[in-house]
C-alpha cells in the first residue's frame, strides 16, 4: 500500500475558488432545485413532485378504493426508496395534506386513522393507513397507454411519470401553496363542477374573456365553506394572477339557552381551526378588545361537525359583538392569491384563462398520445387477426407445415412462404397452442377484424381533426364531472368593498332605556323601540299607542320595562320562563303591526300544541301573580322569583292547566268567566298569597 511519503502517493492538490462565484452558482442550483422539485406545482396536473410520486406509487401498489387500506409507513417507504430520496416526514406530510378534507376541495387520498386537523398534527405514519380516493383514479388513469412522458428516477432504476394525465383541472380545483426561493405560490380551491364547466366553455370559445369565464367560475369554493365577501379581488386575480379576497365565518345569532342570546359558528374561513379561533377570542376578551362575551365553548365533534357557541352578556347587542369578533379574531381573514406555477419548468404568474389553457393543452396532448397508442395497438392486433383468418381458412395445411418442419425457424419460413404471412403473423401462429388454434372461429375473427377496422378509422379521424380532439376532451371532462362532488360550499357575497369588520359596529353594550313588551293572543311578541317611547314622552307623556294587530288577534299583555331587564312568560304548564328584553325583536315604532313578529312559543322553543304562554309579567315586579286553571283553581303567588331561566309557579293536578296569568295586587278584583257565560268576581285579598310549590285553592 502506498503511503503519503512514497513515490506512488498522489500529490496534494489545492484549487483556489472564488467564494463569491461559488456561492452564486451553488445558490442558483439550490434555488432552481427547490423551484422545480419541491415548492411549485405543475400547471398541467396541479401537483408538486412529491404529491405526484405518492399518487403514482400508490397506484403501482394497487391501492385503489376497492383495495384495503395499508400502513402509511409502507407507502412512505415505497415512495422514498423508489422515487423521492428525501426525508420521510416530507412525504408523510404531503400524504396527510392530500387526505385532509379541510385542505383539499377534492381529497386524493383516503386516510384511515388519526390524520389530524388544522389545530393538531396526525398520528405517526406507523399508526395510520391510506389508499387512493376515487377522484385520484381520474388523475392516474390509463398511465400504461403512453399518455405522458416517463423519466428515470433518481438512480435510474425505475421510471416515473413527468406529469399525471389529470382527467379534471386539479390545480384549479384543489389549489396549491408553497414557498420557494425568492417566490411563493398560493392558489385558491374552486368547485370542481364550475372549474370543468369553465374549461369546457373555453374549449368551445377560445376567445372567451374573464367575464365570460366568471359566469361559470364565479369565485373560489373553499373546503371549509363560509362566505367570500366581495369579488373585486377575485376578478383581479383571475385577470392578473394576483389578488385577495375576504373570507368570513358562517355565524348565526340566536338563543343558545332559555335566557341567553349568543352566536353559533358552524363554518370557518379556509385554513382556520376552531382552537385558533377560541384562543384569539380569549386573548381579545382579556385585552378588552371585545366586550359583551360571557362564555365561549367549542362543541366540535366528528358526528356533528364544527360548532362554536359564544354567549353574549345581557344588555349587549349580539350584532355589535359579532362585528367585534370579525375585526379581532380569525372569524374574518383575507386570502392572498398568487398564481405562480411551472410552465415548461419555468415559474410564471398566470390568470385564470392561461391556467385553464395550460390544462386544456395538456389534456389535448394526453388524448393525442392515447389515441396514437391505441391506434398502433389496434393496427398491430388487426395484423395478427388477419394472419389468423388466413390460417383458419386452411388449418390442416398450417398444421401439416408446422409438423413437417425441422425446427421453429424453418416452420416460420415455410408459413411465410406458403401463406404469404409476415414474420409477426407467423410467430403469433407458432406461439399459439394447437388446441387454441383449432378452436378459433372464422366468424368471430372476422367480426373482430371489422371492429378493429372501425376503431382504426375512428382513431385516424380523431387524430386528423383538431375539432374532434377538443370535442372528445370536453366529453371526457363532463364524464369526470359526474364522478366528483360538485356541491358549492362557499357562499359568494357581493360587496362595495366594505365588510363587517371595517364598518363601525356601534356600541356593543345597549343602554338601559324604557320600552314595552307586547304579547298578543296569538302569541306574537315584540318590544317597542326606546326612541318611540322617548318620542311619546316628549309628546306629552301619555302611554304609547297600542300596536296594531293582525286580523282575529288581540293584545293580551303589555309590560312596561327596560331594554336590559327581564320579563317572565307564564305557560299553561305552570312554568315561568325568563326572557331577556334586549333579545326580543323590536318594533321601529310603537304602532307597528305585530304580524311579522315571531310567536313567543317559537322564540322559547315550545310546542304550542302542548304548552303555550298565557301571561307576561315584569320579573322585578313586587305584586303577587294571580293564576287561574281550567278546573277552577285560583292562586296568588308571592313575587319571590329565583334567578333561574325556568321554574314552576304552581303545582298542577293531572289534566289541569293554567288558562290565565296576571298581576293581582291587594285591592284589585279577580274575575272568572265560564264557557257558559257565568261570571264570578271577588276581591283578590280573599286569596292568600302562597309559595311557588303550592297548588292554589278552589
Amino acid at each position: 500500500m502506498a503511503t503519503p511519503d512514497s513515490p506512488a502517493a498522489s500529490p496534494e492538490r489545492i484549487d483556489d475558488i472564488d467564494v463569491t462565484q461559488e456561492m452564486e452558482v451553488s445558490y442558483v442550483d439550490y434555488a432552481l432545485s427547490v423551484i422545480h422539485s419541491r415548492a411549485l406545482p405543475d400547471a398541467r396536473d396541479g401537483l408538486k413532485p412529491v404529491q405526484r410520486r405518492i399518487l403514482y406509487q400508490m397506484s403501482e401498489m394497487g391501492l385503489v378504493p376497492t383495495h384495503g387500506h395499508v400502513k402509511s409507513s409502507r407507502v412512505v417507504g415505497e415512495v422514498m426508496g423508489k422515487l423521492h430520496p428525501h426525508g420521510d416526514s416530507a412525504i408523510y406530510d404531503a400524504l396527510v395534506r392530500m387526505a385532509s378534507p379541510d385542505i383539499m376541495r377534492v381529497p386524493l387520498v383516503d386516510g384511515h386513522g388519526n390524520f389530524g386537523s388544522l389545530d393538531d398534527g396526525p398520528a405517526a405514519a406507523r399508526y395510520t393507513e391510506a389508499r387512493l380516493a376515487p377522484p385520484a383514479l381520474l388523475m392516474v388513469e390509463n398511465l400504461d397507454e403512453d399518455l405522458v412522458e416517463m423519466v428515470p428516477n433518481y438512480d435510474a432504476q425505475f421510471m416515473q411519470p413527468s406529469v399525471l394525465p389529470a382527467a379534471y383541472p386539479n390545480l384549479i380545483v384543489n389549489g396549491s401553496s408553497g414557498i420557494a426561493v425568492g417566490m411563493a405560490t398560493n392558489l385558491a380551491p374552486h368547485n370542481p363542477g364550475e372549474a370543468i364547466d369553465a374549461a369546457c366553455h373555453l374549449l368551445d370559445h377560445p376567445d372567451a374573456t374573464v367575464s365570460d369565464i366568471m359566469r361559470f367560475l364565479p369565485g373560489p369554493d373553499l373546503p371549509s365553506g363560509g362566505y367570500i365577501v366581495g369579488l373585486t379581488g377575485v376578478r383581479e386575480a383571475y385577470e392578473t394572477g394576483r389578488g385577495s379576497f375576504t373570507m368570513r365565518a358562517k355565524a348565526e345569532i340566536g338563543r343558545v339557552s332559555a335566557r341567553k342570546m349568543g352566536i353559533t359558528v358552524t363554518e370557518l374561513p379556509y385554513m382556520v381551526g376552531p382552537e385558533m379561533v377560541m384562543e384569539k377570542i380569549k386573548e381579545a376578551v382579556t385585552a378588552k378588545k371585545i366586550t359583551g362575551i360571557s362564555a365561549a365553548n367549542d362543541f366540535t365533534d366528528r358526528k356533528n361537525g364544527l360548532k362554536l357557541v359564544i354567549d353574549v352578556k345581557t344588555g349587549f347587542d349580539p350584532e355589535a359583538v359579532l362585528a367585534q369578533l370579525y375585526k379581532h379574531t380569525p372569524l374574518e381573514t383575507n386570502f392572498g392569491i398568487n398564481n405562480v406555477v411551472l410552465i415548461g419548468n419555468q415559474p410564471q404568474t398566470l390568470g385564470i384563462i392561461p391556467l385553464l389553457r395550460a390544462y386544456l393543452d395538456h389534456r389535448i396532448s394526453v388524448l393525442t398520445r392515447r389515441s396514437a397508442y391505441r391506434l398502433q395497438k389496434a393496427q398491430d392486433r388487426l395484423h395478427l387477426v388477419e394472419g389468423l383468418i388466413i390460417a383458419i381458412l386452411d388449418i390442416d395445411e398450417v398444421i401439416s407445415v408446422i409438423r413437417t418442419s425441422d425446427d421453429t425457424d424453418s416452420a416460420r419460413t415455410r408459413l411465410m412462404q406458403v401463406f404469404d404471412l409476415s414474420k409477426l403473423q407467423a410467430d403469433h401462429i407458432l406461439e399459439l397452442r394447437l388446441r387454441r388454434l383449432t378452436k378459433y372461429s372464422q366468424i368471430e375473427l372476422e367480426a373482430e377484424r371489422d371492429q378493429l377496422q372501425e376503431s382504426i378509422a375512428a382513431l385516424k379521424r380523431l387524430l386528423a381533426d383538431p375539432v374532434l380532439l377538443r370535442q372528445q376532451v370536453a366529453t371526457e371532462l363532463r364524464e369526470a364531472r359526474a364522478q366528483v362532488d360538485t356541491t358549492r360550499r362557499t357562499v359568494l357575497l357581493e360587496a362595495d368593498g366594505s365588510t363587517g369588520s371595517r364598518r363601525s359596529p356601534g356600541p356593543a353594550e345597549i343602554a338601559d332605556e324604557p320600552c314595552r313588551v307586547v304579547l298578543s293572543a296569538l302569541g306574537r311578541i315584540a318590544r317597542t323601540d326606546p326612541a318611540a317611547e322617548a318620542a311619546t314622552a316628549d309628546a306629552g307623556g301619555s302611554a304609547p299607542s297600542v300596536p296594531r294587530r293582525r286580523a282575529h288577534d288581540a293584545i293580551s299583555a303589555v309590560v312596561a320595562t327596560s331594554t336590559r331587564a327581564d320579563v317572565l312568560a307564564i305557560t299553561s304548564r305552570g312554568r315561568a320562563l325568563r326572557l331577556d328584553v334586549v333579545g326580543l325583536p323590536h318594533m321601529p315604532s310603537a304602532s307597528i303591526q305585530l304580524g311579522g313578529a315571531p310567536t313567543v312559543e317559537a322564540y322559547l322553543g315550545l310546542d304550542r300544541t302542548k304548552e303555550k304562554v298565557v301571561g307576561l309579567i315584569d320579573a322585578l315586579g313586587q305584586d303577587p301573580l294571580a293564576l287561574g286553571t281550567s278546573r277552577g283553581v285560583v292562586k296568588r303567588v308571592v313575587p319571590d322569583w329565583p334567578d333561574k331561566p325556568d321554574f314552576e309557579v304552581i303545582t298542577l293536578k293531572p289534566g289541569d292547566f293554567v288558562v290565565s296569568a296576571t298581576l293581582a295586587p291587594d285591592g284589585s278584583e279577580l274575575v272568572f268567566v265560564s264557557a257558559h257565560g257565568q261570571l264570578l268576581h271577588f276581591p283578590s285579598q280573599l286569596v292568600r298569597p302562597q309559595g311557588r310549590a303550592a297548588g292554589g285553592m278552589t
